[in-house]
């Protein structure tokens, strides 16, 4: 019945496993439930409660639909980045409504499904050179790697070199290093759950280092009534509505793409001519789950690039992802507590999960150039830019010139060639 619903395979894995990997994924993504009430509680009319819970029911959705239909072990919450666009480009720059904003996630959703219908993102998944998705892959690896160290504060902004070492000595950086230490001491012992051991046990410890900061158990979940399928119809053919859907769609597709590329190749999920495992149900859930949030009161829900953890952590199917889905249930009524668990806490498991997600540009092809230095484009441009498409749009648009003007013709499809120039069109028009 397992396999049936979830795929589970059990030569790969087992129930234990995918548990374990869920919660993991979990664990590392349930920053969100924090982040989003506080970025939408500058806006006015959208209750911080109302937003807690419709973040957490717009996972739920997202990631039943992965482990039933696409049957792959990936979390979705709605995204970082996208969710700073919703609030401070949209309703801050441009000025609109976030009825606006919402109704703008809507469209992309709903586009996104006619994408996918169509295989359309499959085809421009397929459309990528091998070797720039290894390059995606370990690109990711560096960027999730990244965000542990900037969320821990091991390392913070400086106006003279943009980034710099925080202070190690204590605090957050201190409690992180200690969880990076025991979380790396249990990996390297091959120990069960060491990266959900590695949570637990520094979110405990940082109690007494008064960092962990216990803000109860139990809480009824607020309605979401406020904010419920509050769209405005009256600038849906404005030029500043497809500016914007746009954009969202723009975003929002290359940062799957390149999750679903990244961790796949992590998971061993692609077959022998790179093509991703159910890569077009995974994409309908991605689509399913944005329609769902629009209408919930939230933006634009992705696949996360945290469900790596997961991976590393031995989940192989959809039951990963339908505990996730129970993980962010459970965290409705348990939002106190899952919100006492420190960044310090999560950010040793990013930064392992970045080292493991390296791995495949061991398979990239170092001695051709016109190969290599796309690659490392692509590699070196999502931590540099805190963007996962940034980083794919730069990979293939470089790939595509280097391509051409050295005469390799034959190594470029149309389908790479027009998305080279739909790329540089969106450089410079949006």
């Amino acid at each position: 019945m397992l396999k049936k619903l979830f795929g589970l395979n059990p030569n790969e894995t087992n129930l234990r496993t995918e548990i374990i990997a869920g919660i993991t994924t979990f664990l590392t993504m349930s920053y969100i439930l924090a982040v989003n009430p506080s970025l939408f509680s500058t806006l006015d009319g959208m209750p911080v409660g109302a937003v807690f819970t419709a973040t957490a029911l717009a996972a739920i959705i997202g990631c039943v639909v992965m482990a039933l239909w696409a049957k792959l072990p990936y979390g979705l919450a709605p995204g970082m980045g996208l969710n700073a666009f919703f609030v401070f480009t949209i309703c801050g720059v441009m000025g609109y409504s976030w009825q606006f904003a919402l109704t703008a996630v809507l469209i992309e959703g709903l586009i996104f499904i006619l994408l996918t219908l169509t295989n359309v993102r499959e085809a421009i998944v397929n459309a990528i050179p091998l070797n720039l998705r290894y390059a995606i892959g370990g690109g990711i690896g560096l960027f999730i790697a990244f965000i542990g160290l900037q969320s821990s504060g091991l390392v913070v902004n400086s106006d003279a070199t943009l980034v710099n070492m925080g202070d190690i000595t204590s605090g957050i950086a201190l409690l992180a290093i200690i969880g990076l230490v025991i979380t790396s001491v249990l990996y390297i012992m091959n120990v069960r759950g060491a990266m959900l051991i590695g949570i637990l046990a520094t979110t405990v410890i940082g109690i007494p280092m008064g960092i962990t900061d216990f803000k109860g158990i139990v809480s009824m979940p607020e309605s979401i009534a406020p904010i419920f399928c509050k769209f405005e119809w009256e600038n849906v053919l404005s030029l500043d509505m497809l500016v914007v859907v746009f954009t969202l769609l723009f975003i929002d597709m290359f940062d799957t793409i390149g999750t679903l590329v990244g961790v796949s190749t992590k998971a061993n999920m692609i077959d022998e001519q790179g093509r991703i495992k159910n890569i077009r149900e995974a994409f309908m859930a991605d689509a399913i789950a944005t329609a769902a949030g629009a209408c919930l009161g939230t933006s634009t829900t992705t696949t996360y690039v945290e469900s790596a953890s997961g991976v590393a952590a031995g989940g192989r199917s959809g039951f990963t992802a339908f505990t996730i889905a129970i993980c962010f249930g459970i965290a409705i009524l348990f939002s106190p507590l899952f919100l006492s668990i420190p960044a310090a806490a999560t950010a040793p498991v990013l930064i392992i999960v970045g080292l493991l997600m390296l791995e495949p540009i061991t398979k990239i092809n170092f001695t051709d150039f016109s190969e290599a230095i796309p690659s490392f484009v692509c590699l070196i441009m999502m931590p540099m830019t805190y963007s996962i498409s940034n980083g794919i749009l730069l990979g293939i648009i470089s790939y595509v010139v280097l391509n051409a003007l050295c005469g390799k013709f034959k190594k470029l499809t149309p389908t790479i060639c027009i998305l080279a120039v739909l790329f540089v069109l969106k450089y410079i028009f949006i």
